[in-house]
């Protein structure tokens, strides 16, 4: 028992390196959070909060590839989140908002993949266009939400840069991806987003970005048994955050719900755009499963050959 238990243990608990970046997107978030909520405009978290995510990137690099990293992923957030600001104020139609993260996570998965960027793929930006587009427009300007975005990204790359190791650059330079290997994965992420969107349109599920975003999220590892198990580990991971979810937003402790990753980002959705808890909590649940089933399923028809860990 004890041997199950410290292993157990070991798999839950992260890695020590871990905690410094969990603190500085913490902090990152927690500026414009306070500063948006002392100006009446908790609506507008939702902004600030895909901005803050630009600190997840680079967390084990030196100064130098870190600023580059962080530069590289805010760039690509801040035009997930212009794009999906843009289909906000036009009103598209859900078909032209799958159509666009079809071809934003498509072109991503490429730039992503020559870049070297850890967290890998194109995700984060895909999840906050289609998150940004289903916010209604008229809220605030949307000049105005791209520069929440932006600033909040700045903040993130300050606070990484000062809080980077010490040391030389490696000598050695990352590896250039086949381009082949390029390619085939970059499709994977588009036939995995066109079916999930799809089936999301089609069945009348609302939020049917979520159903996008969790086909995106598996598709980073590097081979078909790693997507599989991260398609695994989301699904068992976001029911487990609805769970969490419920416990906090049906009797409203949005405070507490800041602290967990589903029930924030299903808090801003919520303050954005007011619904009810359970209905929120339902249209989560369907689009995820829809869309790790999607991500599995290409998993399995374009395994491919095994891509090296950047």
């Amino acid at each position: 028992m004890r041997t199950v238990y410290t292993r157990v243990r070991s798999a839950m608990t992260p890695p020590m390196a871990d905690h410094r970046p969990a603190l500085r997107v913490a902090l990152g978030l927690a500026v414009p959070g306070v500063a948006l909520l002392a100006a009446g405009r908790p609506d507008l978290i939702i902004y600030a909060v895909f901005g803050a995510i630009t600190g997840m990137y680079g967390r084990t690099d030196t100064r130098r590839r870190r600023f580059a990293h962080q530069t590289q992923g805010g760039l690509i957030l801040v035009l997930g989140v212009a794009i999906g600001v843009a289909l906000a104020d036009s009103h598209v139609a859900p078909a032209v908002l799958v159509i666009a993260a079809v071809a934003f996570a498509t072109v991503g998965s490429v730039v992503t993949d020559y870049l070297a960027l850890k967290p890998e793929g194109p995700f984060y930006g895909v999840f906050a266009l289609g998150a940004i587009a289903t916010v209604p427009a008229g809220r605030v300007a949307p000049s105005s939400a791209i520069l929440i975005c932006a600033a909040t990204a700045l903040l993130a790359v300050l606070l990484g840069i000062l809080d980077a190791p010490r040391g030389s650059e490696p000598a050695t330079r990352l590896p250039v991806p086949d381009v082949r290997d390029v390619l085939l994965h970059a499709s994977r992420y588009a036939i995995a987003i066109t079916a999930a969107g799809a089936a999301g349109v089609a069945l009348g599920i609302d939020h049917a970005n979520w159903a996008i975003a969790a086909a995106a999220g598996p598709l980073a590892a590097a081979d078909a048994s790693g997507r599989i198990k991260r398609g695994i580990h989301r699904l068992a991971g976001t029911l487990i955050g609805l769970v969490v979810a419920a416990v906090l937003l049906v009797p409203h402790h949005h405070a507490v719900a800041l602290g967990f990753f589903t029930p924030l980002i299903m808090l801003m959705t919520d303050l954005a755009k007011p619904t009810s808890p359970l209905n929120l909590l339902t249209y989560r649940g369907l689009d995820t499963i829809i869309g790790v089933t999607a991500a599995i399923a290409v998993a399995l028809l374009l395994p491919g050959r095994e891509r090296a860990a950047t």
